[in-house]
């Protein structure tokens, strides 16, 4: 395994984020208003049950804990996303959505940016009030966090392509800060036949990204903003080629009218330098998305604590270094220089 002389920048890690914490940020009438701990904050993500953890996962994460196990893995800062909160997006109320979502942010920052510079938040988005997003999406900037989620399944019956999300889109680029895409719930995606919970996990994200992905680039919002970064979370990297290709395709045919803003192939926008993702670190097809896809725009994400045990992480670094199908100078954009310059990072 070759050895390290630069900080390395896990993309997408995760908090817990508990009801009787997010309280007391709660603003309005919400902050004096009757509780019923029987109900969560956050909408459930679907029906599977997801809080009955695995025995030795860490069933919490303060910033003390989070900081020891970048300690243990070697890694000198993380970038933090939410866990129920991915939910926000399925928030009926809109007003619920926007005071649930300064909530969290304030929680954030006080609990973790405020606490370790290697602690960096990225921001809920109320989605619901695109406006309402630009406003905390520019206090998030003022709280020290780093990046604006948007959730990747709403119930808002339309995707992120539409122009009524442009407010946001003008934001952030204004801001100069990147707005991510994240997948979880499963709800209102055909999914509801599956017994499984294998079967649903495996299609979730890449089917919640590949929807908005798909959405954002016909409708042109990487042509309208052309400044504005997004990162498409959680689905690996190896969806990209095919969706290229596939993207590619559908433009040479008659319907191609529906997509007036493109006027370069999709796979040229998409490798422009405005789209990015995160890869699993044993994915296979890794050298063929390199050829193919802006090797600038590929980051590293932990997703710890989800998912797996904690000593179970501890393997993804040495395998990635170890990797001979891909280059030391490639290896360090994925794990050094690519996260910096998407988030913007100051170490």
């Amino acid at each position: 395994m070759m050895n390290v002389n630069y900080p390395i920048i896990d993309a997408d890690g995760h908090v817990l984020e508990k009801d009787r914490e997010l309280h007391d940020y709660l603003g309005g009438r919400y902050s004096s208003a009757p509780r019923f701990e029987t109900y969560s904050y956050f909408p459930s993500l679907d029906g599977w049950n997801r809080g009955t953890g695995v025995p030795g996962k860490d069933p919490e994460t303060p910033a003390p804990r989070w900081l020891q196990f970048l300690d243990e893995l070697g890694v000198h800062t993380t970038v933090l996303y939410p866990t129920g909160g991915l939910g926000l997006g399925l928030v009926q109320n809109p007003e619920w959505a926007c005071v649930l979502a300064r909530a969290y942010n304030s929680w954030l920052a006080e609990r973790f940016s405020d606490v370790s510079p290697r602690l960096k938040g990225v921001a809920l988005l109320p989605v619901h009030e695109p406006i309402e997003a630009a406003k905390e999406l520019e206090r998030a900037k003022s709280l020290g966090l780093v990046a604006g989620l948007l959730p990747a399944v709403t119930a808002l019956h339309k995707g992120y392509g539409h122009t009524d999300f442009d407010p946001i889109y003008e934001a952030a680029e204004r801001l100069d800060m990147p707005l991510t895409v994240h997948g979880a719930p499963s709800r209102g995606m055909g999914f509801d036949f599956f017994n499984k919970f294998l079967h649903v996990h495996t299609l979730e994200h890449p089917f919640a990204i590949l929807i908005q992905f798909t959405h954002m680039i016909f409708e042109g919002v990487f042509v309208r903003f052309p400044k504005l970064r997004c990162a498409f979370l959680e689905a690996g990297c190896g969806w990209l080629p095919y969706m290229m290709d596939r993207m590619d395709e559908e433009m040479e045919k008659p319907y191609r009218i529906q997509a007036p803003l493109l006027k370069q192939r999709p796979s040229e926008l998409i490798r422009n330098g405005q789209i990015w993702t995160t890869c699993e670190v044993e994915e296979k097809a890794l050298p063929h998305v390199l050829k193919q896809f802006n090797p600038k725009c590929l980051m590293w994400p932990s997703d710890y604590p989800h998912e797996r045990l904690p000593d179970m992480f501890s393997h993804d670094i040495p395998e990635f270094l170890g990797r001979t199908d891909i280059s030391d100078e490639t290896k360090k954009a994925i794990l050094h220089d690519n996260p910096i310059d998407f988030y913007r990072l100051k170490l």
